[in-house]
């Protein structure tokens, strides 16, 4: 397969999300890594979002909560190459109504090669890699060839548009 190098800026936009019984994980953490974050563009969903802008004070760009839609707009954002980074909190023992959006979510990360992290320590050790501070370049498998693959449509070779069933049935009987 053909890859794509798609060219991660030094100042890397990073989506914050984290699920209710972890967003005080991720604003001690951000906190912690203010200086760090304040480096590169911010996106958050919902209530997570505005918990950040006001603890940390720096600008969030903001979607809505993830259970109404936030975390298909930050998957919209991966695809559309405008997030290079995921620190998802998820909490593994609750289960969520949206957990299909949040799986869509990690699973379109994985897609198009970003870094996610989605515990404490993963964040940590991602935010301290030398990378963070430089350019990196992404190789995401060329897609072009998936997109233009050509769909069996349950038509035979020699489909004639002006059989029928009846014709059919009667040909089958010859």
């Amino acid at each position: 397969m053909a890859y794509q190098n798609i060219v991660m800026k030094r100042d890397k936009k990073i989506a914050l999300v984290a699920h209710d019984n972890k967003k005080r994980d991720l604003l001690e953490w951000a906190k912690f890594n203010r200086d760090l974050l304040a480096r590169h563009v911010i996106y958050a969903t919902g209530t997570t979002g505005a918990m950040l802008e006001r603890e940390l004070g720096l600008p969030i760009h903001r979607f809505q909560s993830g259970p109404l839609g936030g975390d298909q707009q930050i998957g919209a954002k991966i695809v559309d190459n405008d997030i290079d980074f995921l620190i998802f909190f998820w909490d593994p023992l609750e289960p969520m109504p949206h957990d299909p959006d949040v799986k869509a979510l990690l699973r379109v990360a994985v897609v198009w090669n970003i870094p996610i992290a989605c515990n404490r320590a993963s964040a940590d050790f991602m935010i301290s890699s030398p990378l963070m501070d430089s350019e990196y370049h992404r190789l995401v498998p060329d897609y072009d060839e998936y997109r233009s693959r050509k769909i069996d449509r349950g038509e035979s070779a020699n489909h004639d548009p002006g059989h029928t069933a009846k014709s059919g049935a009667k040909k089958a009987a010859e």
